[in-house]
């Protein structure tokens, strides 16, 4: 054995010695890229028109179908929301199934089973699949849609959509949405309450009947199957399936604008800009574009190695990340550059992307940047490869978007062949900083003055939430309402009299409060028990079962908060608002709180007028709150809280609903509370007063 080393070894000296001398002040050649050999897809057509695709992978004894619609998506008007219901009722029932047996069947065989509005998927063991297929034909072909069933998704539907109201990036997705493509386009057009609610069983029915349908209908198989096992498969499940008509919807094609637009939507206490600079791009999915243009936008902003993430954060510090998007589409493309930036910095981050963006117009990107990415991108495209989803969805993209048929096999070599003069002809052709929507969905006061610049018209366009005009909603008070007159009428509702002698004598009895409420958040529960005692003693626990995930004190003098990271002190600003509000009926105080006190007049809280006060504490602090003007008792608070050096600031909203009298006082018993990306819906569960509590509950 060593004599077999020593050979080669010396084979090896002796090869290296004969070769040419490496010349390292020259980079070396890369290798021509290969054609990849992709893995083998049969196909075949069913007589209705079905496509199936076949794709072989006999590694583990498992299988998928997923089959999926090629229909053109529709503006659905006044009802918008109900083609994404017909998906979800899909798996709530069929004429043979309930939804509980459907669910029962499903997991007896550990399949999964789930629908959308574009198709239906299933996986589960290979000798599970006669049963697994059975279901989703039933599922596909015995649709039985129910009115309990819709009332709940809408009801869902519903909740989600006034839960987004609360967040940025919800907001600058829908108005991003309808400025770029107009309401009157399926890209544009954006499912409200009112929407949703008008939603129809029988508009679902007509749905399902008129584009459910096997000529318009792809089928990928995946996993341990030959064509054919599959073909009779098939033929027994789907080959019933009645082929028809299918409308074909025509629509304007969106333009980018002709001058750079700034487009402004108003966040009430936003301490963070979202800005957002877009434009539609005729860009279709079989463009000889498409792969050039995907190296120019990861060079520009397609992570954090690319030219805006370098720039803002990491140069200048004004975000955690910025990045851009180019995207292709059947219909019609898209390019987007976006952060999430600090109020004082917004204008100068604009003024950043606009150097980057221009930047890559004029001028040339350098060798290394071209090939760093292409070698990304390589290893990305090779990555993919090891999923068999991968090379079905090659060969239905193929079918779909009428790519050549080498179109994948070949896309190591196109992407070799992308040079420095392609992407800056792509960036040329693509970036266009000067017909582009500038959105900013932020705080009006602080940020929308100091943006004019940036728009042609040097004007800043204000837009609401959904993209409509926007109105400004604050009008003015009736004359001679005062801050002081609308918190005292607040005081006599929720206590059931004026300030006076006689309050305080009916409050002095009250010794203690606890309010028990159960809670959700990202679809957990927990309950939250708030207690005060009197004067000054305040505390709240966040508990899941037995387990406390946070737990707040306060015993008059020293605050502590606790959780998952175990105890620290509250201390400085924090600390004195923490006194401030664990005084027992605290608001009666507000005339020598110290705090200031504006009335900037009625603006409209979920569809009812309310007073809108903002208040200044004595460290300049501000706060608002908002008082129906009809029951004079508070409907929503705002308040922005310093997270620190890790968190930053963030904005706490509080909405108040269904007050009940409980001895006599009125409290709120649904409090929904939002603070960042977060919602608490808190329920109040019980009002105890008067429990004789310890000391040491207010303690750690």
């Amino acid at each position: 054995m060593k004599k077999v080393l020593a050979i080669l070894i010396a084979a090896t000296i002796t090869s290296g010695a004969m070769a040419q001398k490496l010349d390292r002040s020259k980079k070396p050649v890369a290798a021509p890229a290969p054609e990849i050999k992709l893995g083998k897809t049969e196909s075949f057509t069913l007589p209705n028109g079905l496509k199936v695709f076949v794709v072989e992978n006999h590694k583990l004894p498992k299988i998928a179908y997923s089959l999926s619609l090629n229909n053109d998506p529709l503006v659905e008007g006044e009802m918008a929301g109900y083609v994404s219901a017909t998906g979800q009722l899909l798996e709530r029932g069929t004429t043979n199934r309930t939804k509980q047996q459907l669910d029962q069947e499903i997991d007896f065989i550990g399949a999964s089973l789930s629908t959308s509005s574009n198709g239906v998927f299933g996986s589960s063991l290979k000798k599970h699949q006669d049963k697994l297929l059975t279901l989703m034909a039933d599922v596909l072909l015995n649709a039985d849609f129910k009115q309990e069933e819709l009332d709940k998704i809408k009801k869902q539907t519903i909740s989600g959509i006034a839960t987004s109201k609360d967040s940025p990036d919800a907001i600058a997705s829908n108005a991003r949405a309808a400025l770029i493509y107009g309401k009157d386009h399926p890209y544009g057009e954006i499912a409200t309450e009112a929407s949703v609610e008008a939603i129809t069983l029988e508009k679902c029915k007509e749905y399902y009947k008129t584009y459910f349908k096997p000529n318009v209908a792809y089928l990928a198989i995946v996993g341990d199957v030959t064509v054919a096992e599959a073909k009779p498969l098939v033929e027994k499940y789907f080959g019933a399936w009645e082929k028809g008509d299918v409308p074909i919807s025509k629509y304007r094609t969106p333009v980018a604008p002709t001058k750079t637009k700034v487009a402004f939507v108003h966040k009430e206490g936003a301490v963070q800009s979202v800005v957002n600079i877009t434009y539609p791009v005729n860009l279709k999915k079989n463009s000889p574009d498409v792969i050039k243009t995907r190296v120019m936008n990861t060079i520009l902003g397609g992570g954090s190695t690319a030219r805006l993430f370098m720039n803002l954060r990491e140069g200048h510090g004004y975000t955690y990340g910025a990045y851009s998007s180019l995207r292709s589409d059947k219909l019609v493309g898209s390019f987007n550059a976006n952060a999430k930036v600090r109020n004082e910095v917004t204008d100068s981050s604009i003024t950043e992307f606009m150097v980057e963006l221009n930047r890559m117009i004029n001028e040339d990107v350098t060798e290394e940047e071209l090939q760093g990415v292409k070698n990304y991108m390589t290893g990305t495209f090779a990555y993919t490869l090891q999923s068999p989803q991968t090379i079905a969805q090659f060969a239905l993209s193929i079918e779909k978007y009428n790519l050549p048929a080498d179109y994948y096999a070949t896309y190591l070599q196109q992407l070799a062949a992308v040079t420095i003069e392609d992407v800056r002809a792509m960036a040329k052709k693509y970036i266009k900083p000067e017909n582009a929507v500038i959105l900013v969905v932020g705080d009006k006061a602080t940020v929308a003055d100091k943006l004019k610049g940036f728009a042609s018209s040097g004007e800043v366009d204000f837009y609401d939430s959904y993209g409509n005009d926007y109105v400004e909603p604050l009008k003015p008070a009736p004359v001679g309402m005062t801050a002081e007159n609308v918190i005292d009428k607040f005081i006599e509702a929720k206590y059931g009299m004026p300030a006076g002698k006689k309050l305080d004598k009916k409050l002095k009895k009250v010794k203690d409060v606890t309010v028990k409420m159960s809670a959700t958040i990202q679809g957990q529960t927990i309950d939250v028990t708030r207690y005060n005692k009197a004067p000054n003693k305040f505390s709240m626990a966040m508990t899941m079962g037995p387990m406390v995930i946070q737990k707040q004190t306060f015993d008059g003098t020293v605050g502590k908060v606790s959780g998952m990271q175990g105890t620290s002190d509250i201390e400085g600003d924090e600390l004195e608002a923490l006194k401030k509000s664990s005084v027992m009926h605290g608001e009666l105080k507000y005339k020598s709180s110290g705090n200031k006190y504006e009335l900037l007049g009625i603006e409209p809280i979920e569809g009812a007028d309310a007073y809108k006060i903002e208040k200044t504490a004595s460290n300049g602090d501000k706060s608002t709150d908002w008082y129906d003007v009809k029951s004079n008792l508070q409907v929503k608070s705002l308040m922005v809280k310093d997270g620190g050096e890790e968190a930053g600031s963030f904005t706490i909203v509080s909405l108040f609903s269904d007050y009940k009298v409980v001895n006599g006082i009125n409290y709120a018993h649904k409090i929904k509370q939002s603070f960042g990306p977060q919602t608490l819906d808190m329920e109040v569960k019980s009002v105890e007063q008067n429990t004789k509590l310890g000391d040491d509950i207010f303690e750690q």
